[in-house]
């Protein structure tokens, strides 16, 4: 029955996108922003009040060692479904590595409590569905804000009960140890993060547009690996005043401008040359 469940849920997923993937364009891939922004301050709000004090006194009573510990099991748990989609996409040799590094962290590294893959220059991938969507093509479609679970898209989302199920949430035995697995992990998180969103809320002054367009950049980064394909043209704003005219359009607001601009005044001829003056003709 979990199993049932789970792909119910994913077949609705996919059903989502694959309904709503049109509503987004490359020119704007937030058709629902207002409602995204109100997610958004939502989810900002209960960080605020709940998720960065929680992470705050996590880091000050729990030791370094043992944050490492709790990081490195819910990484490890990770790398798996990183593993099945590195396979998915295709790249084969790499999904070979990961297999390495989850056997050597699994077995060597007690189950994931210390990373000895990392030194052995085995390093961890960071692959999800959504990207192995993006790698077969699929678009992006419109970008969305989860309450609890942050940005993301409508291609993104469809990874979301992956990433669910290969947590160390799932290896709780009963619903209390599930939900306890799953809160620690949200903290472990979140504690890692504490210097960047404090270094985030300094410089932004649109939090809002600066997460959706770093997430944006991010996840093309990641499906590119690092080399994402240019635009074939730029945007260019139509009520931007600065924006430099097409020479098509100045070549014939140039011709409109001749056409309709009145014809100069023809130059006076030259006066002709003075000579001698006739004579009368001789009276009889």
């Amino acid at each position: 029955m979990p199993f049932l469940r789970r792909a119910a849920t994913l077949g609705a997923s996919l059903l989502l996108a694959a309904t709503l993937q049109g509503c987004a364009t490359r020119q704007n891939p937030d058709p629902i922003e207002s409602w995204n922004r109100q997610v958004f301050a939502f989810n900002e709000a209960l960080d605020a009040n709940v998720l960065r004090p929680v992470a705050t006194g996590y880091n000050q009573v729990t030791p370094e060692p043992l944050r490492t510990s709790v990081r490195n099991v819910f990484n490890n748990v990770r790398d798996v479904w990183s593993t099945v989609n590195l396979f998915l996409q295709g790249r084969f040799r790499d999904g070979t590595v990961s297999v390495m590094r989850v056997a050597i962290n699994t077995t060597l590294g007690l189950g994931g409590l210390v990373d000895w893959a990392t030194p052995m220059r085995l390093d961890r991938p960071n692959e999800d569905f959504g990207q192995t969507l993006g790698v077969w093509g699929v678009a992006p479609g419109a970008y969305i804000v989860w309450p609890l679970l942050g940005p993301s898209t409508l291609r993104d989302s469809v990874s979301i009960p992956g990433d669910l199920y290969f947590s160390a949430s799932t290896f709780g035995d009963t619903d209390g140890a599930t939900f306890g697995l799953a809160g620690l992990q949200v903290i472990s998180v979140r504690a890692s993060l504490l210097g960047a969103t404090g270094l985030l809320d300094d410089v932004a002054l649109d939090k809002y547009a600066f997460t959706r367009d770093a997430y944006l950049q991010r996840r093309q980064n990641l499906i590119y690996e690092g080399n994402p394909p240019e635009d074939d043209e730029p945007l260019e704003d139509p009520e931007d005043p600065e924006a430099g005219v097409p020479a098509a359009a100045a070549a014939s607001a140039s011709a409109d401008g001749a056409a309709s601009a009145p014809a100069p005044a023809p130059a006076p001829a030259p006066a002709p040359a003075p000579g001698p003056t006739p004579s009368a003709p001789a009276q009889p």
